[in-house]
């Protein structure tokens, strides 16, 4: 497992390439070991994570009968739901890299979106906080929540014109591969497996 001093290193390297700096490319270990660690992002998310289980539960108990609550399996459908939102993204991006051409860059994809997600995962987790705490806010945290989508969207596709190059198609379309489908299959799977409030 990545060390902490290494994750800041990655966090770094992305920023870098946020600014259009290629010197983020040394602080990123863009190989296909680097690929496979940067799923260790997974563990270092885990208490935000927790946090949007949490949340997740009051919201679907809130639907439910008074006195009647959830065990052990509506965790475990939430960890097959958040497994989905790692994995797929990478199968899409993967075969979407194979197809036109770019397979080269798909180690180095998966690692800019493995650590990225890492921060957007905790200032989801801080927005759910302030729901948690204060239900009045509501309204304001789903503006926030928006503004959060935004800034995904215009950080990850800077990273990835850093990654992919000049090619203003290829990266709106592996931006798009990477965020999109993860987000649909996820409420399906929500609504399949019986965890979704409503």
């Amino acid at each position: 497992m990545p060390t902490l001093k290494e994750v800041e290193f990655y966090l770094m390297g992305l920023w870098l390439l946020f600014r259009k700096d290629a010197a983020g490319f040394t602080y990123l270990d863009l190989s296909d070991r680097g690929a496979l660690r940067s799923f260790w992002a997974i563990a270092w998310a885990l208490p935000a994570i927790l946090v949007s289980f949490i949340w997740w539960q009051m919201l679907f108990v809130g639907t439910l009968p008074e006195g009647v609550g959830v065990g052990g399996l509506f965790y475990f459908r939430l960890v097959m739901v958040e497994a989905m939102n790692w994995v797929l993204p990478v199968i899409l991006v993967g075969i979407l890299c194979w197809m036109i051409g770019i397979g080269e860059k798909f180690a180095s994809i998966v690692v800019a979106a493995n650590w990225l997600s890492l921060p957007v995962s905790y200032s989801y987790a801080v927005l759910v906080l302030v729901m948690m705490l204060i239900p009045a806010l509501s309204g304001l945290i789903a503006l926030l929540w928006f503004l959060l989508m935004l800034t995904l969207i215009a950080v990850l596709f800077r990273i990835l014109w850093m990654i992919i190059g000049d090619h203003i198609l290829t990266v709106a379309t592996v931006t798009m591969v990477l965020l999109v489908p993860s987000m649909l299959i996820a409420e399906m799977l929500e609504r399949y497996l019986g965890v979704y409030p409503g």
